[in-house]
């Protein structure tokens, strides 16, 4: 039992959150190289935020660029207890018009050139990522989302690709047939990643367009993306809001917040020292006892 420290991705137009009482733009150092950007503190109510503009201030980083890595460790390092990444999305649905909200709950990941964990060669551990977002606060993200006035769509699938490129129309096509619902470039592997920290994640897709397979209609380009994302970022500010609200008081476990209980593989005999002191933050519950 405990309170909530929520860590907040901000995915393209949310580079901060002008509510929160208190707030300070603090630095985390990470193991795992340099963060999108610094950490933005502060309360609203009784829950403690901890924002990070994904891209960092500006949009500077483009989608490979990104360091996942030391994005979710110094989430982490900061006392994050749940993760809710806001993400700008394509809709790969007729009903899924932009401007509305989609809470994923399932992943394809076409990503091919990032790290995509925190183990490897010295310290081996496997995590189920059957169901890969957190249902409690999923729920709790959609509600909020539809008392800021945004048009809320539970559930669907996101195909990451790996950009900073468009999806060609034979690929939009194929991901549709594959019942993809939208698609994004910065999704994976931040969800993997915050399996294995131990940190519950949910993600909020922002629809902005309609990719480019509706035949007749313009293909997706920046300046069409840009006009939606402004709006979907003011609603995604009165969603952090309302979430705050939503939060019970105290905060009971997850399932998630134990997962490596059960995932971690290498003998304790053969572990690498140095592999071991960079999972200080993600795997210490663990690796300590």
């Amino acid at each position: 039992m405990g309170g909530w420290t929520i860590g907040v991705l901000g995915g393209s137009g949310l580079y901060a959150i002008d509510a929160l009482d208190g707030a300070e733009w603090i630095t985390v150092d990470s193991p795992w190289g340099a963060p999108s950007d610094q950490l933005l503190t502060g309360t609203i109510g009784a829950v403690r935020f901890v924002f990070l503009p994904r891209h960092g201030r500006g949009h500077v980083i483009p989608p490979t660029a990104l360091n996942f890595r030391a994005n979710i460790d110094v989430l982490k390092r900061a006392g994050c207890t749940d993760l809710l990444a806001l993400s700008a999305v394509g809709s790969l649905r007729e009903h899924l018009a932009p401007g509305g909200f989609v809470v994923v709950d399932q992943f394809i990941d076409r990503t091919v050139a990032r790290p995509n964990s925190f183990f490897g060669t010295g310290m081996v551990a496997h995590v189920s990522m059957a169901d890969p977002v957190c249902p409690r606060l999923s729920v709790l993200a959609a509600e909020a989302g539809r008392r800021a006035g945004a048009t809320v769509y539970e559930g669907g699938t996101y195909v990451a690709i790996e950009g900073p490129q468009f999806s060609t129309s034979a690929e939009s096509h194929l991901y549709r047939q594959w019942n993809c619902d939208v698609i994004g470039m910065t999704a994976m592997p931040e969800a993997r990643l915050a399996r294995e920290a131990e940190l519950p994640y949910a993600l909020v897709g922002m629809l902005t367009d309609y990719d480019c397979w509706r035949e007749g209609d313009a293909h997706v380009d920046v300046p069409s993306v840009l006009k939606v994302m402004h709006a979907n970022a003011d609603k995604a500010r009165g969603l952090i809001v309302a979430l705050a609200g939503l939060l019970p008081a105290e905060r009971t476990a997850s399932p998630i917040d134990t997962v490596l209980d059960t995932a971690l593989i290498t003998a304790p005999d053969r572990r690498d020292p140095a592999l071991l002191a960079r999972l200080d933050a993600v795997a210490g519950r663990v690796l300590n006892r």
